[in-house]
């Protein structure tokens, strides 16, 4: 074991690590989280501008959904791959608020910058954040109000404003669209005990360019992106009587290997007409339980197929599995594993199954099903990125609204409720003291970031518009005075019908707050990748040395 000569430094880490230390750490998370929050929050609200983003292959997409925009970014700093980790967590969630929930983070993390140029201790400006998150979820509890399955105008609202930032169109569009996804979830939820509950996978969204956005529209039912297998299937079936098979119909191959010998041109015509026999035997199957529209998991022989073509039953092969459960919960039927004992009480039902070319392609529609749990939201555009927008605006809507119903209640927006609560915690920072009412007052002047970002989006003067908002929440009737973006003004937003799940709200403070006491913890960053490809953060090159 050599031994260290005095004086000299003794090397921990390999050559090229790179190491940041104590307060500049801090500043580089902080600065790293800022300038994430201030990339999306010019997107925020229906005022919002959009970004293009190009992969290294040229691929285009044009968007304003902050986990898509995070997502697609391709970030390399750890406390930015942090601040993706806020958005991906919103939209598995609640599916909306994104964006929010990164600008209020950012926010937070600049605010705790402030105090920490002051000598204040990260420590003293976590506890104060969770003080003050705590009391800014009872605020929210307090300030939001009760929604049920009655309310159909505030959940098309609530998906109104969802989707009020994508720019997918006219105000008709969106009007169209909100009702559509409204609709779908109403009718796919179910009821447990005094709760609702939303499967959002049973709401199936289809997507195909051509046509314009006002041609979306809401299947009762399943679009199978499949086509009819033979030709001489009939297209169009009323009145279908659906079954669902999750066997192959055609001859089953052995499980280990055999070989069957034929000695004269007579043992291969009975043979092959043993064959014939036990594919005719299938369909007379089927055909007695009294379907006529089959939709197959796996393979149909070409046999089969004629054999069906026949008796005027259409079918679909190599349905996927998702489907078949939704098909299952819209029309009704059980899926089948076997032939033997086919009831017909275990088919479905369907008012209209047709195939239809849909640009250039063959889909097939299940339709007008009676009292369906599975839907789908057929999605149209003049381009691929028009359709993949209103896609995500459908997400977000679905998301919304569904957030809405399971929680049971919503708050209005446009920065509303974010004032609220703002001005609720500088009253509650009096009460804490100490160093902490610093970080309380920092956590309200964070959350001021939304109606700022709105006001600056809308080409409103910010400064006139936080004033004017401060003022009017200390009057008794202002808890609902926020951003009036579309008129350019500061108004009550409730009449407006300006509604945001009250869960979203919640969720996005959450995420922020555990973002931020999470990055404020780190005083110490250390990569162990080479000095060539440079540190995080701007780190110099270099091994690191440390005296021992």
């Amino acid at each position: 074991m050599s031994k260290q000569v005095s004086g000299e430094p003794m090397y921990v880490l390999p050559d090229g690590a790179q190491r940041v230390l104590g307060r500049d750490a801090m500043r580089i998370n902080i600065a790293i989280g800022y300038a994430v929050a201030n990339i999306v929050k010019t997107t925020l609200g229906p005022k919002g501008m959009d970004k293009m983003l190009v992969s290294d292959l040229g691929d285009i997409v044009i968007t304003n959904d902050g986990a898509t925009i995070l997502e697609e970014m391709n970030v390399d700093h750890p406390a930015a791959k942090l601040m993706v980790e806020i958005a991906k967590t919103q939209d598995k969630e609640v599916g909306d608020g994104t964006t929010t929930s990164v600008v209020i983070a950012g926010n937070l993390l600049k605010k705790a910058g402030e105090l920490i140029d002051q000598n204040i201790h990260p420590t003293v400006i976590i506890k104060g954040y969770e003080l003050a998150s705590k009391k800014a979820e009872d605020v929210l509890a307090a300030t939001a109000e009760e929604i049920n399955l009655d309310d159909k105008v505030i959940l098309k609202q609530i998906a109104m404003v969802a989707m009020g930032s994508k720019g997918i169109g006219s105000d008709r569009e969106k009007d169209k669209i909100s009702g559509i996804i409204s609709e779908a979830v109403l009718q796919v939820s179910t009821k447990e005990g005094s709760k609702h509950y939303v499967d959002l996978d049973f709401i199936k969204i289809e997507k195909k360019a051509g046509g314009e956005v006002m041609d979306t529209e809401l299947i009762r039912g399943v679009v199978v992106d499949k086509e009819i297998v033979h030709s001489a299937m009939p297209k169009s079936v009323k009145n279908a009587k659906v079954l669902l098979l999750d066997v192959a119909l055609e001859i089953e191959k052995t499980e280990t290997d055999a070989k069957i010998e034929i000695t004269s041109p007579e043992n291969m015509e009975a043979f092959l007409h043993q064959e014939e026999k036990m594919m005719q035997n299938m369909v007379d199957k089927i055909a007695a339980t009294g379907a006529t529209f089959v939709f197959c998991q796996k393979g149909i022989d070409d046999l089969v197929q004629h054999f069906l073509a026949k008796k005027k039953i259409s079918a679909v092969r190599r349905v996927k599995k998702s489907d078949m459960e939704k098909l299952s919960r819209a029309t009704g039927a059980c899926i089948a594993s076997s032939l033997e004992d086919l009831k017909s009480d275990e088919l479905g039902s369907a008012g209209l199954i047709e195939e239809k070319k849909i640009s250039g392609e063959a889909m097939v529609f299940v339709k007008e099903c009676k009292d369906p749990k599975s839907v789908t939201v057929f999605v149209r555009g003049g381009t691929d990125h028009v359709v993949s927008e209103v896609e995500r605006a459908v997400v977000d809507a679905r998301g919304a609204v569904s957030s809405a119903l399971e929680d049971g209640k919503y708050v209005v927006g446009g920065g509303s409720v974010e004032m609220e609560i703002s001005r609720e915690l500088h009253d509650y920072a009096v009460q804490i003291g100490g160093r902490e009412q610093l970080a309380i007052q920092a956590y309200a002047e964070a959350l001021e970031s939304i109606p700022r970002a709105l006001a600056e989006n809308a080409g409103m003067d910010v400064i006139d518009t936080i004033v004017s908002l401060r003022n009017k929440h200390k009057e008794k009737e202002g808890k609902n005075v926020g951003v009036d973006v579309m008129n350019g003004k500061v108004g009550d937003l409730k009449g407006s019908g300006i509604f945001e799940p009250a869960k979203v709200k919640k969720q996005a403070l959450s995420s922020a707050t555990e973002t931020a006491r999470l990055m404020l913890r780190i005083d110490d960053i250390i990569s162990s990748r080479g000095g060539s490809r440079g540190g995080p953060g701007g780190m110099p090159p270099g091994g690191m040395d440390m005296d021992m």
